[in-house]
């Protein structure tokens, strides 16, 4: 009985290179993640300082992206039984942990991305 003959390839696709990285990636690309993280590297914040830090996100998102970093373990929330309660929101050892990695997409950006990039021209088929 001839046996298939078995492939061995070293490109692998990407969501096979590894399922840790796609993960991190899908985390830290959602919009507005990486500028909380930044936020948070600073310290504690409060809900409504994270409002005013990060121009453009609204309420209802930015509880979102709490809720979502602190199920990661990214973020700890803070409940002070005081009246008022106040709340603060902290970054955790693992969110920490991203640190170098927040300040070498900051170098990277500074040397590479363009705040305010050209509008991109429209070809139009109709021209030809």
């Amino acid at each position: 009985m001839a046996m298939k003959p078995t492939i061995s390839t070293t490109a692998t696709s990407a969501t096979h290179i590894c399922p840790r990285y796609e993960h991190a990636v899908q985390i830290l690309g959602k919009r507005w993640t990486g500028l909380l993280l930044y936020a948070l590297m600073e310290g504690p914040r409060r809900f409504c300082e994270l409002t005013s830090l990060v121009e453009g996100l609204s309420d209802r998102v930015l509880s979102d992206r709490l809720r979502e970093l602190e199920m990661e373990g990214l973020v700890k929330r803070i409940v002070y039984p005081q009246v008022p309660v106040r709340v603060e929101y902290q970054l955790t050892e693992k969110g920490h942990a991203l640190k170098p990695v927040i300040e070498a997409i900051h170098t990277w950006a500074e040397q590479w991305v363009n705040p305010f990039p050209a509008p991109q021209a429209k070809h139009d088929d109709q021209d030809n």
